[in-house]
């Protein structure tokens, strides 16, 4: 998405700057390639230089055994506005959950910047071109992503990848910075350990703020449908948990109509609708999560219209049969005495994020003979 002012790139780091952001691989192979995106970019972004290597420690900017990225042969390449770039096949065998670190030297700032705010991992910055360097003494670190958008790995013949979509709660939020706490993390942990599934990743599309029928921090789920899903790589099944957002926003500033909320519900499952046939005619399976509940949360202050409406997209998503299954994870984090309440070990505090056991509940809960 475009960063918003407190987690954009400043000026004094925005150019002439070397970025090394490390993320962690769900599945392990022989070759991996690498994307960069000016996806938000409104002139072309000059990438100077690009290298990967290996993270011993995600917690450090030092790294082991790089090697330089190339795209069609070249170093240095010009990513048109609006654009991603697939760089050539790095020939570096890596294991599945291996942290790898991507370096990239950038001449000239992003015009705007393509960043994933919720990288919940540290990114090292420093002044020049420092790609090749095995450390450096960071100028600055920021808990954020830039312009890089996907890691495809080289798998068997059988290999497929499974996207999560959503919003702050599959985006990872109040985990601690590169803990791989997020429920999509815990799930590749149970594929990688079931020798059924280790050819299975997971990739993570939760965007933080991220809404299925309207722009919040990030474009709607309808609108990055295409980008986020349908053009990600040996895509084979699709999670969806999102709409709580909606369910809030609709209240955040003022009490609504009877009419809008019945409006706001029939609108989601059209939403919904939509997003299984357009899967579906890809041959992904889609399977539909239920919303967890939110009462309590401050800056939505739910009342039990908004509740009602979370019971009744619910009730939807299990008995409609329109998914190709049902992820019930309302049932697994719902307070057994106040329903509408995260079970308070759930809760990360702040009644609407579920705390590290949360997440790890979320990850457990989901059968794996859904990938089988």
């Amino acid at each position: 998405m475009i960063p918003n002012p407190d987690t954009t790139l400043a000026a004094d780091m925005a150019s002439d700057v070397t970025i090394r952001q490390v993320v962690r691989l769900s599945a392990g192979g022989p070759r991996f390639r690498v994307r960069l995106s000016n996806a938000f970019g409104n002139k072309p972004l000059t990438i100077g230089a690009a290298q990967v290597a290996l993270s011993p420690d995600n917690r450090t900017p030092r790294v082991e055994g790089g090697q330089a990225l190339t795209f069609n042969g070249k170093t240095q390449i010009v990513i048109p506005a609006g654009a991603d770039y697939l760089s050539d096949p790095i020939n570096m065998p890596v294991k599945p959950l291996t942290h790898i670190a991507i370096s990239i030297y950038l001449p000239e700032a992003a015009t705007p910047q393509t960043s994933h705010p919720g990288a919940r991992a540290t990114s090292w910055f420093i002044r020049g071109n420092h790609v090749a360097d095995a450390s450096f003494d960071a100028q600055r670190t920021m808990d954020r992503w830039f312009h890089i958008a996907a890691i495809d790995v080289e798998g068997p013949a059988k290999s497929a990848a499974i996207v999560t979509l959503g919003d702050s709660i599959t985006d990872g939020y109040g985990i601690t910075p590169g803990s791989n706490a997020r429920w999509p993390d815990r799930l590749a942990e149970r594929l990688q350990a079931d020798p059924r599934t280790r050819h299975l990743s997971v990739l993570n599309h939760g965007i933080g703020g991220g809404r299925v029928l309207n722009d919040g921090t990030g474009p709607n789920a309808l609108a990055r449908f295409e980008r986020d899903v349908l053009g990600q790589t040996g895509v084979k099944y699709l999670i969806i948990l999102e709409g709580v957002n909606d369910l809030g926003t609709l209240t955040r500033d003022a009490l609504a109509s009877a009419e809008a909320h019945a409006a706001l519900v029939d609108n989601l499952i059209g939403a919904y609708r939509q997003m299984i046939r357009r899967a579906r005619d890809r041959g992904i399976k889609v399977y539909g999560a239920t919303i967890l509940p939110f009462m309590g949360f401050s800056l939505y202050h739910p009342d039990a219209l908004n509740e009602a409406d979370r019971q009744a997209i619910n009730r939807w998503i299990r008995t409609s049969g329109e998914f190709d299954a049902v992820i019930d994870l309302d049932k697994v984090m719902a307070d057994p005495k106040r329903p509408d309440w995260l079970k308070p070990e759930y809760d990360s505090g702040d009644h609407i994020h579920p705390s590290p056991a949360g997440y790890k509940a979320m990850g457990d809960a989901i059968d794996l003979n859904l990938f089988k």
